[in-house]
């Protein structure tokens, strides 16, 4: 306090004697990186004079009259309404003459600053705004003090401008202007449609086909990977038989399409709500059959996709029935039992209404085990009244077949011994690699064991397990008891730690003489079907449905692996 004093007095002595000494501090020392003294706002367009004088003996005044004495140079102000005296021209155009100079060599320095930053930074680039060259962010497309404010004020200083130039970088407006700029890129280059569809050369007809679905269904992909792999089979046959077509049109089109809410409340009391669908895609043979399968992933493209492949398998078998395919998003792992019993009575509450012994009748697929099964048609049998589900399951009161649990697994495997049969070659022996853990894997593997051939490999969400000296019984036993208690398959190395556990990849890279992939829809894409020709893999058995992308087959096909497409080797089964 006593200097703030010191210095009021110092300025009133030399209002009093008129004898000072003047230091006109320039703009351009002050000057932003964006903004020229001509555009900063905190300026008035006028330099302000600092007093100060070499007499310390001056009478002490009050402390409110410091604001007086901030003088602008180009118009004198006054003190208590009393006019100043005005400066001799020559000093005032030698003033003039100096900040000109002055602010010209400052405004160099900034525009060479500017272009070294555009250089350090990349988001950043120089371009002329009202004919002023200015540092733009290539995300924001803004500039200046849209984006940030130095805290030190001053911004001369070389470092404190790197400094702010980083903090733009953190700034929530520029974060979210990236965002926006990765979401648009990203919706442009990778169209929905384009990942899983395979575009080749069609006949005029054929495309036609295909280019109506991608007006109606553009963001369907896997019911339009589907179609198109239908498609591009039976091109020949469309180009000799052009009656064929209408039909052909009538049949990719699903009869009816449901969906659905599915509220329930878990052990805690906390509401939740999923989505609920069922497809009944063709009754043309008979009543609706397909399975329900209660996954993450599961959504209004894939219940079309699993209807649509479950009505041609239901073709090829020996039963008259038509297809279907339904299930929600729900997630039972990691749910309590009762957490699921609540979800399959709410979900059957609004299912029951489409289901009957002459209308559609539900299976297992992903997700939906007996267990399932048996709270679905608990429900079902409550609110219909009657007993007449036709549920297919290991239960034979469901109408179902106390072999039906192991009866897709078993048959894959049946296929790929007529497969080999027909190569003069037999299962005995040969390396298996599969893929899951789930029914159909487990099956198939403990049918392997039962033909003599040497499995090497399960996977599971997390990566996949490789035993080199091959899967026993006791191995096989002790990977369905882990199944069977939800555990990762990394618990198989604390019994056989020769085994060996790989996180976060597919096992198609193990050598291998039969694949059979098992896990989900395009689990083998080019990359996957690449690792496969190399590890000597000539055999591939399609177990779930639609399990390779369109390249991926014809990458295989073109390095001569035979592969059994699933619509033949699970015909009839719900898989």
């Amino acid at each position: 306090m006593n200097s703030s004093m010191d210095e009021i007095n110092l300025l009133r002595q030399h209002q009093r004697h008129q004898q000072h000494h003047l230091s006109v501090r320039g703009i351009g020392e002050e000057i932003d990186l964006e903004i020229d003294q001509c555009e900063d706002p905190t300026f008035s367009g006028a330099a302000l004079e600092g007093v100060t004088s070499h007499h310390p003996q001056d009478p002490v005044v009050p402390a409110d009259d410091h604001k007086s004495f901030l003088i602008p140079c180009s118009q004198p102000g006054a003190v208590d309404g009393q006019p100043q005296p005005t400066p001799p021209q020559a000093e005032e155009r030698a003033g003039m003459l100096r900040l000109s100079a002055h602010t010209k060599k400052k405004k160099k320095v900034v525009k060479k600053w500017r272009d070294e930053w555009a250089d350090t930074y990349k988001w950043a680039y120089v371009a002329v705004h009202d004919n002023t060259s200015r540092i733009f962010c290539t995300v924001c497309k803004e500039y200046g003090r849209k984006h940030r404010r130095n805290p030190y004020g001053n911004e001369g200083s070389r470092n404190m401008q790197m400094s702010a130039l980083e903090e733009h970088n953190n700034s929530l407006l520029h974060k979210e202007a990236l965002r926006l700029q990765s979401a648009s890129k990203e919706k442009v280059q990778t169209p929905e449609i384009e990942r899983p569809v395979c575009v080749k050369a069609l006949s005029k007809t054929a495309a036609s086909i295909l280019e109506s679905l991608f007006k109606k269904d553009p963001h369907e992909a896997e019911f339009i990977q589907s179609i198109q792999e239908v498609v591009h089979s039976i091109e020949p046959v469309l180009v000799k038989n052009s009656q064929y077509v209408q039909i052909l049109e009538r049949l990719l089109e699903p009869e009816r399409c449901f969906i659905f809410r599915v509220p329930w409340v878990d052990d805690r009391g906390e509401a939740h709500v999923n989505r609920g669908f069922r497809v009944q895609f063709s009754q043309a043979l008979g009543p609706c059959r397909g399975g329900l399968r209660f996954h993450p992933s599961m959504n209004l493209s894939v219940a079309k996709f699993l209807a649509f492949e479950q009505t041609l398998k239901n073709a090829l078998s020996l039963y008259k029935l038509g297809g279907a395919a339904g299930g929600s998003d729900f997630d039972p792992k990691g749910k309590s039992e009762i957490e699921v019993m609540r979800f399959c009575q709410s979900f059957m509450d609004e299912l029951y209404r489409y289901l009957g012994p002459d209308q559609d009748f539900p299976a297992e697929d992903v997700g939906v085990g007996p267990r399932e099964m048996g709270f679905l048609f608990g429900q079902y049998r409550r609110l219909s009244g009657h007993f007449q589900g036709n549920f297919t399951g290991p239960k034979i009161f469901w109408s179902g077949s106390s072999f039906r649990t192991e009866a897709t697994g078993y048959g894959l495997v049946f296929f790929a011994r007529v497969v080999l049969a027909d190569m003069n070659k037999e299962l005995k022996g040969l390396r298996c690699a599969i893929s899951g853990s789930g029914k159909i894997a487990m099956h198939v593997l403990e049918k392997l064991l039962s033909c003599e051939a040497i499995p090497v490999t399960v996977s599971d969400s997390e990566g996949y397990l490789f035993d080199g000296d091959g899967f026993d019984y006791v191995k096989y036993t002790l990977i369905r008891n882990i199944k069977a208690q939800q555990r990762s398959l990394k618990e198989y190395l604390k019994t056989f730690p020769r085994a060996k556990y790989i996180n976060d990849a597919k096992p198609w890279g193990e050598q291998c003489d039969i694949a059979f992939p098992c896990a989900s829809q395009n689990e083998i894409d080019q990359g996957e079907a690449l690792s496969i020709i190399s590890s000597g893999c000539r055999v591939l058995i399609e177990c779930s449905n639609m399990p390779c992308t369109g390249q991926a087959v014809d990458i295989l096909r073109k390095a001569k692996v035979h592969v059994a497409p699933a619509k033949a080797t699970a015909a009839g089964s719900s898989r």
